[in-house]
Parts: C-alpha cells; structure tokens; sequence
C-alpha cells in the first residue's frame, strides 16, 4: 500500500514588503535544511513568491540535485475565495501515488491552513484558524485508501528560540 508524505512548510520570515526573507528567515531556512535534510525527498515545490523560492532554494542546498519546483496552485490567496486554485491544490499535492514518496512543499500559512483543513474534513472557514511560524513543519501522511493522518502540526524544535514564533500574531506568541 503507497504512502504519500507531505512535508508543509511556511516559507521563512520575510521582509515588510514580503520581497525577500529577512537574516533571521534566511537561518531559519538552514536550519530547516539541515533538518530534513535526511528524508528521502523526491522534490521540492513551492509558491511563485519570492520568499518561499527563496526558503526553497536554501533548503535544497542540503540535498543532492532534485526538482525544485514553482507550483502556481501555492501561491499566497485566500484559499476560500479562489476555490479553483485550492481544488487544484489539493488534487495535485493529496491524491493517490502508486509508490512511497516524499515531497516537500514550502507555500504560506493559509495554504498549509487548507490542507489541514482538508486532511480533517472540516467546514471551510476553519482553515483560518491555523497558524503556522514561519519554517514550521507540518506533515501529512495519505496512505492509499484511507484517510489522511495528520503527524505533526508547526513543528519547530529545528529553530532556537530566538527564531521561533516569527510569522504568528504577538497575541499568540508563547
């Protein structure tokens, strides 16, 4: 029975503009590298924005040469307003493989927020209510014919910290 892995991660903190990431989303993306840098990825996929190519390009620097993809379907929306972006989203990331694989998607936080939201089957204002630091690791397991199992939600014991938190509203922050 094939499992697809799903690694969702939110790019890197960015700079106010949002143009490129900041020293501290540029480590964060190191440390992320580093971090995964021994699962058995078969690409990298991310948001045509620059500051997830960007968290893209410094996490692939830890793998040996593999696709690093620009997938459209990623890109920074409201999931809810543009349904036909979200559904492609979900149809080209969470269907079926005939084989293991692993890939990795580095995107925002209300897409990863979709995601969860799908792989729960909940209504879908819900994915708002998800938020994600930036170079938080999310995983999601779709084994073949079953439902999706959710492993780790934000997870980001690879950053100390100091670089911890960035990307949540300070309301949030611990």
């Amino acid at each position: 029975m094939a499992v697809r892995h799903l690694w969702l991660v939110r790019h890197g903190e960015a700079v106010p503009d949002q143009s490129d990431l900041t020293e501290a989303g540029r480590q964060q993306a190191e440390l992320l590298g580093l971090r995964l840098a021994g699962l058995p990825l078969e690409a990298i996929s991310h948001s045509p924005k620059v500051r997830a190519a960007r968290t893209a390009q410094i996490v692939a620097r830890h793998f040996p040469p593999m696709p690093v993809l620009q997938a459209p379907e990623l890109d920074d929306r409201v999931p809810s307003d543009d349904r036909a972006a979200s559904a492609a989203m979900i149809a080209r990331f969470t269907g079926p493989v005939v084989e293991e694989s692993h890939e990795l998607v580095i995107t925002h936080n209300f897409q990863v927020g979709w995601f969860l939201r799908e792989a729960f089957a909940a209504p879908t204002e819900r994915f708002r209510v998800v938020n994600q630091c930036n170079t938080g690791v999310t995983l999601i397991r779709y084994p073949a014919g079953q439902a999706p199992r959710v492993i780790l939600v934000n997870d980001v014991t690879h950053l100390p910290v100091e670089l911890r938190w960035t990307g949540f509203p300070p309301e949030l922050r611990p």
